[in-house]
Parts: C-alpha cells; structure tokens; sequence
C-alpha cells in the first residue's frame, strides 16, 4: 500500500468482507492493519469438480497442448494437487508456455518453482487476448476452470482468435448455507460502513445467502452502505444487483481494494 498513506486511514469503520472460505484472512489483515474493524461473511465456498475425468485426460495428454492458462489461484492449487495426484510434477510442464490472469495467481505459481511466459498487463482476462505474445490461430490451449458460472468471454475471444481451447472443470465454488451470526447481526443493525466483493459470484451468493433471511429485501439494509469492488466485471454484477457500486478499485487486487477504500475513507 502507499507509504504516504496514515497509519490507521480505516480507524472507526466497520468492513464486510465477503471473501470465500479459508481465503478471506489475509484480505481482512489488510484492513485490520489500517485500522478498519472487520467482519467476515463468507460468501464462497471452494472444492473440488464433480468428476475428475476431463482434468485427468488432460494431464495425461500434456504433451499436446502448447499453452496452459490459469486464471486463479484457485485454479493453479487444484490443478498442480491433481498433477501430482498423478505422479507427475511441474517437470511435465516443460514444454508446455503459461499465461496467467493477475499477480496473484502468477504469485501462486512461485510455491511449484514457475515462472509464467505471459502476465498480460491488466489482472482481467479480456486483457488476455488483446495483449497475446503470439499468433493463436491454430494453438491448443488447457484451460483449466471453475465448473459452472464462470465467465465465457476468455474462451469465446481465443476461439475467434483461432485457438483450441480445451476447458477442464478443476474446482468449483458453491454458495455456503449459513451466514454467521456476528455478520447478520450487524447488517440488521446497519453497523457496516463498507461491504466488499472481490468476484462477481460473491454478490450472487451474498444475494441467495441473504434472501432467507431478509425477507424484506438485503437492499433495504444497504441502503448507508458503500459497496466496495474489485474491478470492473465484479462492478457490473453489482450494478446489475444492487443498482451501484460505490467502490471500485484501480488496480484489480486485493491491495488495489484496500486502497480505493482507503481513499473513500479520505474524501470522507
């Protein structure tokens, strides 16, 4: 974050953070470190695909592909556990170019000793393609994937672009069933000042997390609210939602976030 910044710019303000389970910790340190007070309500739940059978074709058949694009770390865990599953490790990768979508899955890659051949200069996908290092046409390309409600556009844009893109369902993410006690609390209570979302699945699921409970309508208790976004697909699940983002960071991380909150918090 940006040294110039006061050490506790977040003193006073109570921060949802919407992150997925097991995951939303190193986000909610963030913000307590800038003074924030943090709930978190876990909007997102990660685990495996119902079938193995398409990624463990894929690995068998590694050698055919010339391209792996990973979009998450999600993806990258899932992916190189399964690897491995299989007796294979990142040596079976060598011949093999990798394009990743953002710092932080690039980030994960460090833990298998990788280095991506591509990090495409904006962390979203679509700037993927526009940016590719090399002509598509005729390129097969592993794409390992959430299950179901992903975005289609990276696939559809290589195909028109000539590639072959296989998609392999790696992991998926499912809406939790409960919303913890302390987060129902104080949105009945308007004791928030921010929510966060960090993935447009995570305003869907906060929506069917909190339909049960509100029945009067979750907007109703965001209407003092600032909603905070990632970047700019989480931003229009948002405005397709909610009607507004209040919130969008510049740099599509988790630090780009916490300082677009931090800069709200500044214009008071």
């Amino acid at each position: 974050m940006d040294s110039n910044l006061p050490l506790s710019p977040l003193a006073g303000k109570t921060i949802l953070v919407t992150r997925s389970v097991g995951q939303s910790s190193q986000f909610s340190d963030r913000l307590i470190a800038t003074g924030a007070t943090v709930i978190e309500m876990p909007a997102l739940e990660i685990g495996p695909p119902s079938s193995w059978f398409a990624l463990d074709e894929a690995i068998a058949n590694l050698s055919s592909f010339n391209w792996l694009i990973l979009t998450s770390s999600n993806g990258v865990e899932y992916f190189f556990t399964r690897l491995h599953s299989k007796g294979k490790d990142h040596s079976s990768l060598a011949e093999i170019k990798i394009a990743v979508v953002g710092q932080k899955t690039a980030q994960s890659l460090k833990k298998y000793n990788i280095r991506p051949n591509f990090i495409p200069p904006h962390f979203i996908a679509d700037s993927l393609v526009r940016s590719f290092p090399e002509n598509l046409a005729g390129k097969k390309i592993l794409f390992p994937r959430v299950e179901s409600g992903g975005r289609e556009v990276l696939v559809k844009e290589l195909t028109v672009k000539g590639a072959n893109v296989i998609e392999v369902p790696t992991y998926e993410s499912c809406c939790p069933q409960t919303i913890p006690p302390e987060a129902e609390l104080a949105l009945r209570n308007r004791a928030i000042d921010v929510i966060t979302f960090a993935s447009s699945k995570t305003v869907q699921f906060f929506c069917l997390l909190t339909a049960s409970k509100f029945t009067d309508g979750i907007t109703h208790y965001l209407e003092k609210v600032s909603i905070a976004s990632i970047g700019p697909q989480t931003s229009q699940t948002c405005h397709d939602l909610f009607g507004r983002v209040d919130i969008e960071a510049e740099e599509y991380t988790l630090d780009g976030l916490t300082n677009a909150i931090i800069k709200w918090a500044n214009r008071g």
